[in-house]
């Protein structure tokens, strides 16, 4: 296989640490676990709603061991609405199936599902199971607020990116807690809308990219705040199949400032899509 030289990645996210962001990036072998591009990538860095893979990975394991049924039905309360990402706070329906809200929180990142399934199986026993994991710099630190008050946690999401493509390779090899636990996740994240950062290098039909296309398969879970834009996945090819992670944290008080970023998490997109193919 030949050897990568993600210089364009290099060079355009090296372009925004010279400008003051802070970049982590990580891209791993998901067959040997080496590692095939890093950027300071034990740094903790914000990653918004990427630590909402935490909660499905608790909520897989319950459906596993049987502890919840997927037909078990969760109520939405007053309490749990939050506004942003997400389609149930759009809909009527004021209560679905567990299975179904992490199927919404996998596909548009859903907010009040998010905050439906914490109230249900609590935040301690997903920072429980994430310490199980063996993660100790990725964590969902709280529930989605519109508004975060001085006594809340100040990001809903931490991680470094070498735990988070650690997470995904162990994912793609059905290593986190069991192979159907493993696959219930990926199933539910392959189902995610947001093709905006990385993944819009992969040329994919963001409502639907499940299956082969192309000779490539990828899955992945994007994280967006202000100043915030994180992506974490798997794409396979012909030629190899990588776990990835890039977190960016950027001052976002202009459009061209963004828009820098989105570019530069597309240019890794594109080395990584060279690599795989």
């Amino acid at each position: 296989m030949r050897q990568p030289s993600f210089r364009p990645a290099y060079r355009a996210l090296g372009a925004l640490a010279y400008e003051g962001a802070r970049v982590s990036v990580a891209v791993v072998d998901i067959a040997t676990g080496e590692s095939v591009f890093a950027v300071d990538e034990r740094i903790v860095l914000p990653t918004a709603s990427i630590g909402k893979i935490l909660l499905l990975i608790e909520v897989s394991a319950r459906l596993t061991d049987r502890t919840v049924s997927d037909y078990s039905i969760a109520d939405r309360t007053a309490h749990d609405a939050v506004a942003d990402s997400g389609l149930w706070q759009h809909l009527q329906a004021p209560a679905f199936p567990i299975a179904d809200l992490a199927a919404l929180v996998g596909a548009t990142s859903d907010n009040l599902a998010t905050n439906v399934l914490l109230r249900q199986v609590g935040l301690d026993a997903v920072r429980s199971r994430t310490e199980r994991l063996g993660l100790v710099r990725t964590a969902l630190l709280d529930r989605v607020r519109d508004v975060r008050g001085p006594d809340d946690a100040p990001q809903l999401s931490v991680g470094s990116t070498a735990e988070l493509a650690w997470l995904f390779q162990a994912l793609a090899n059905g290593h986190i807690i069991d192979p159907t636990t493993s696959q219930r996740v990926l199933s539910w994240l392959s189902l995610n809308a947001d093709l905006s950062m990385v993944a819009s290098a992969f040329g994919r039909d963001p409502l639907a990219h499940r299956g082969v296309e192309h000779n490539t398969w990828m899955v992945n879970k994007t994280g967006t705040d202000a100043g915030v834009r994180s992506e974490a996945g798997i794409l396979r090819g012909p030629r190899a199949g990588v776990a990835y992670a890039v977190s960016v944290h950027f001052d976002d008080s202009d459009l061209p400032r963004r828009l820098r970023v989105m570019d530069a998490l597309r240019a890794l997109g594109l080395d990584l899509l060279e690599f795989v193919h």
